[in-house]
């Protein structure tokens, strides 16, 4: 195993802590403790918070786009994650400090810089410690970088909501942002272990423009317009699902569970989940139908609609005043943890291989890109939806509908696409033993 591999794994479970401990409890934050200059309530109410906070998500995955220039163009890949990592750090702090709009604003302004342009180059980063002779192990590391991912998300997302509730915003926001700077201290510890892939510089421009940069891109991005949509509903765990949670029971062996909290499934899942599909479930699908990545992420989104209908079943039964118990929806977590498995990880791995070698992290910011794009979509339809007088054009159980119907019918479209993909693999070099421990 190369050896700057535990370093950078090391560093994304921190960063994962950071940011999802964050992104957990914005919902409540809005909705709940914003405040004016003066220390009064500045509350949002429920669609305008959800239409915010995807637009912030969607931010955060268009930024990537930003890093990838800066990375294969200009930086290289480490100098390009130590520079926005300070960023990063700077925009927990403003989180922490100031819990007004215009904080709020400056706080996520900077995240979003921060941590959506480092996101391509650290996971294309990964890929670059490996070469012809190992690259058998690349699908288990990325598998172990996942795992850390939600490892971190986690953690972090049953303790910032129980800090925001018994502390307050300041040390629920600070928490986070000690985690971040850790994981850049983690970061800056690897890197006379890594291996250091130079700049493309003008190399990059010419691959990115060639016939062959093209193709590969434009056969990927056909890919993600149909992820993207995936993401349209996942990111709802953290808005909508929460929202739904309020008005649920949420008494578990005696003790009544945050709504934020219920996220954790989520990661926790993931660990779970990662091995038994790695080990079982794939290799048992692989003996009787022929599992290749564009059929894993088909299935996937069949599941991710299935996920869906057990909210819309839900929020029916909250409509009509029935109070639905919260194992309802982490029934729900499992189906649609298992479609993450299936659809994000094998897009990540699937972006990685098929990217020429000089456009490792561009590549992986249009597939960042795909969940931006389903984050705006989710945020113009909740600024859509909201009415003057405060109702919204899709109550309750009407929107978990639209949204099940239209992943329905993105699958089967997917479906059809995909038959006529034809793609290349592209896996780096070995690099002589001298570039491997550069700066």
């Amino acid at each position: 195993m190369p050896p700057g591999v535990p370093y950078i794994i090391g560093n994304e479970g921190a960063e994962r802590f950071s940011f999802y401990g964050m992104r957990a409890i914005l919902v409540v934050f809005m909705t709940q403790h914003l405040l004016t200059a003066d220390g009064s309530a500045s509350l949002m109410g429920e669609d305008e918070a959800k239409a915010w906070f995807h637009l912030f998500v969607s931010v955060v995955y268009f930024t990537p786009i930003l890093g990838a220039l800066i990375s294969d163009g200009l930086l290289g890949k480490y100098r390009t994650i130590i520079t926005l990592s300070v960023v990063y750090c700077l925009g927990h702090l403003a989180l922490a400090v100031d819990h007004t709009r215009l904080g709020l604003a400056i706080g996520l302004g900077l995240i979003a810089l921060g941590s959506g342009g480092i996101k391509p180059c650290v996971s294309a980063h990964v890929g670059d410690q490996f070469g012809a002779s190992n690259q058998h192990l690349l699908a288990r590391v990325f598998s172990w970088f996942y795992f850390s991912i939600n490892l971190g998300a986690f953690v972090s997302i049953l303790a910032t909501p129980w800090l925001l509730a018994r502390h307050g915003a300041s040390v629920a926001f600070a928490v986070p942002g000690v985690l971040m700077f850790l994981a850049t201290v983690v970061f800056w510890a690897g890197r006379r272990k890594f291996v250091h892939i130079p700049p493309g510089g003008m190399g990059f421009v010419r691959e990115a423009i060639s016939r062959r940069g093209l193709g590969a891109l434009g056969r990927l991005v056909l890919i993600y317009v149909f992820v993207a949509m995936f993401w349209a509903l996942f990111d709802q765990t953290a808005s909508a699902w929460v929202l739904q949670a309020q008005k649920m029971d949420r008494a578990i062996f005696g003790f009544e569970v945050l709504p934020a909290q219920i996220q954790a499934a989520n990661p926790l899942l993931v660990m779970l989940l990662i091995p038994l599909f790695s080990y079982v479930v794939y290799p048992a699908i692989d003996r009787i139908w022929r599992l290749t990545e564009l059929r894993k992420m088909a299935v996937g989104m069949f599941i991710t609609a299935a996920a869906f209908a057990i909210p819309t079943w839900l929020q029916f039964r909250i409509d009509a005043g029935e109070v639905p118990h919260i194992a309802w929806q982490l029934l729900a977590y499992v189906v649609l943890t298992s479609a993450e498995v299936m659809i994000s990880i094998t897009c990540l791995e699937f972006s990685y291989t098929q990217a020429p070698r000089a456009m490792k992290s561009f590549v992986m910011a249009f597939f960042m890109l795909s969940i931006s794009i389903g984050n705006l979509f989710t945020s113009a339809v909740n600024f859509f939806i909201q009415n003057p007088d405060g109702s919204s054009k899709l109550a309750g159980a009407d929107y978990y509908v639209f949204f099940t119907l239209l992943m329905l019918i993105t699958a089967l479209l997917f479906t059809v696409v995909t038959r006529y993909y034809r793609g290349e693999t592209y896996i780096q070099e070995e690099l002589p033993e001298a570039l491997s421990g550069r700066d």
